[in-house]
């Protein structure tokens, strides 16, 4: 393959696969291009002093700074609701007349709700409306008319960040001293408080949209996505955003990200280049393919450059070569100083997700979303090719156990076994997997799944994934896909990097695996630690649990 090679893609109106239309909002109008319409609260010990099982409205206690919290909540433009677990009306610890009352109580000193959701049962009940199962929040988001990805829930414990993955909404937990050490390590989002929460919801929010009018129309824009597949399709909303507000798009991206790139809506043209500041494995810096590559961007004509980037990467490098190609305007992430080299030089926090992350680098360089179009990621469908027709109908669970870094897989032991009771459950599974996992692949199958190992490139994959009732999968590139098709996602997921930034994006999700693993936060491309700790221990019988989770869509009432 050629150091530099571009294709032309025409797909300004490509129809596009998108997790929004599979999670139902087709029956919702088509609302501005913001990230959350709702906050659903979880009420005892995150809005109020955790008082077991109480019916007395004289008992009602709210947290510190929680009004202020809530009005600021209700200034954005934000509906609130409460999605609460009451056991005790099971057991008879107190009424509906008594729990009304303290609703009452409650509303008189934090102000008004949109909507109270309520589950009375007990565990033994086995509704589908007690958290951690998602039933609340999406009975939640009918009532407030939007949907579960719009909402954001702010909870104190463990069953309430789990369901509002298993939902696919935004889950914050606010620790308390009940709140266990794994349930903190397992969540994606965790705040001080109360209040720090809300600060992060409205800054969030706040982020992606451009904080200046528009300036000048851009004819050509220059947007940069250089890494795995995966990094290119969490990228795709931010690049939809600078399409919308450019002409024409050139997307510059490597070999690893290239059949990725194929998939995107709103890119024009296609460079590939790899970049050896942030291949994993590169080759020596070649100066004359440095200067070939320096020439072809300056060709591009373009008026503007949005570099794109993870959190550990720098965007500096490719901006001196930008500089040097002659582009007159470059917005990229950097915490490092940048000299002249930036014209936006933006900043994120730690822990935000990378789709978010690079839609607030978008907004900050002065494109933003169109309306109508959600902040999900998705895939054109005309890029995609019909899905093979002796798999049969749709329905069946992909399980993806390989991952271009070791250290992301699912050991083949534990995929076997997970065949074996996705089988036993009398689920269909088709195994997938890359050309040279062609092993692993028939391995794991053949404890009762259909082996399609080295069968489909990407896009093939893409429509295998979009037919299934759900995807068992590590941190890897067809959790990204599952995302971008709307498909619910179990993700055995190893913590070497930060759930929150890197876990499936707005679509329904189960995380299992110990988020606490001695590997959490090292980046580790191969397994650090002997025997795999953070996947090995997952029992497959979970992973049926998570299935049966992401069928739920019950609700609950006032």
């Amino acid at each position: 393959m050629r150091q530099d090679q571009e294709d032309p893609y025409q797909r300004r109106s490509a129809q596009v696969y998108a997790a929004a239309d599979r999670a139902g909002s087709g029956s919702v109008a088509s609302p501005p291009p913001v990230l959350y319409d709702a906050v659903l609260l979880d009420r005892d010990g995150t809005l109020i002093e955790d008082v077991p099982y109480n019916g007395d409205p004289e008992k009602v206690r709210p947290v510190p700074g929680a009004r202020a919290a809530l009005d600021r909540l209700r200034a954005a433009g934000l509906r609130l609701a409460i999605v609460t677990n009451q056991s005790g009306l099971a057991r008879g610890y107190f009424t509906g007349e008594q729990m009304r009352a303290v609703h009452a109580r409650v509303e008189e000193l934090l102000g008004p709700f949109d909507a109270w959701l309520v589950c009375p049962h007990d565990d033994a009940d086995g509704c589908d409306c007690r958290k951690p199962a998602p039933g609340l929040v999406h009975a939640a988001a009918r009532e407030l008319g939007t949907t579960a990805s719009r909402c954001v829930l702010v909870g104190d414990i463990g069953r309430d960040v789990a369901a509002a993955l298993a939902a696919g909404a935004a889950g914050v937990l606010v620790p308390t001293p009940v709140t266990r050490p794994e349930e903190i390590a397992a969540a994606g989002w965790v705040a001080s408080d109360l209040p720090s929460a809300v600060d992060e919801i409205v800054r969030r929010q706040q982020a992606v949209q451009p904080s200046t009018p528009p300036g000048e129309p851009v004819r050509t824009a220059l947007v940069v996505r250089s890494d795995s597949a995966g990094d290119v399709l969490v990228t795709g909303p931010a690049i939809r955003a600078v399409a919308a507000g450019a002409q024409r798009v050139v997307l510059l991206c490597g070999p690893r990200g290239r059949a990725a790139a194929n998939l995107l809506p709103g890119v024009d043209e296609i460079i590939e280049h790899p970049l050896p500041w942030i291949d994993p494995t590169p080759g020596p810096v070649d100066p004359q393919a440095i200067r070939d590559l320096t020439a072809r961007l300056g060709a591009t004509g373009a008026d503007q450059a949005v570099v794109f980037t993870s959190f550990h990467q720098s965007a500096l490098p490719l901006a001196l070569l930008l500089r040097m190609a002659g582009i007159d305007r470059i917005a990229a992430i950097s915490d490092d100083y940048p000299g002249s080299l930036l014209d936006v030089r933006h900043r994120v926090p730690v822990g935000v997700p990378e789709p978010e992350r690079a839609l607030s680098l978008a907004a900050a360089a002065g494109h933003r979303l169109p309306d109508g179009d959600e902040p999900v990621l998705r895939l054109r469908r005309d890029a995609v090719p019909p899905r093979p027709a002796d798999l049969g109908d749709p329905g069946y669970v992909v399980l993806h156990p390989g991952s271009a870094a070791s250290s992301r897989a699912c050991p083949p032991e534990l995929a076997t076994r997970i065949v074996g009771a996705l089988a036993d459950a009398g689920h269909r599974v088709l195994v997938t997997g890359g050309p040279d996992e062609r092993a692993v692949t028939a391995r794991v199958a053949a404890a009762g799944g259909i082996d399609l190992g080295g069968r489909t490139d990407l896009a093939g994959l893409a429509a295998i994934v979009a037919d299934a009732s759900a995807v068992v999968v590590g941190n890897t590139g067809p959790a990204h896909l599952a995302a971008a098709t709307g498909v619910p996602v179990v993700s055995l997921f190893a913590p070497t990097v930060p759930f929150g930034q890197w876990g499936p994006y707005r679509v329904p999700a189960v995380r299992l695996g110990d988020a606490a693993g001695p590997c959490r936060d090292t980046r580790a491309a191969s397994c650090p630690v002997p025997g795999h700790p953070c996947l090995s221990g997952i029992d497959p019988e979970q992973v049926v649990d998570a299935l049966r989770t992401l069928t739920l869509s019950g609700g609950g009432g006032r």
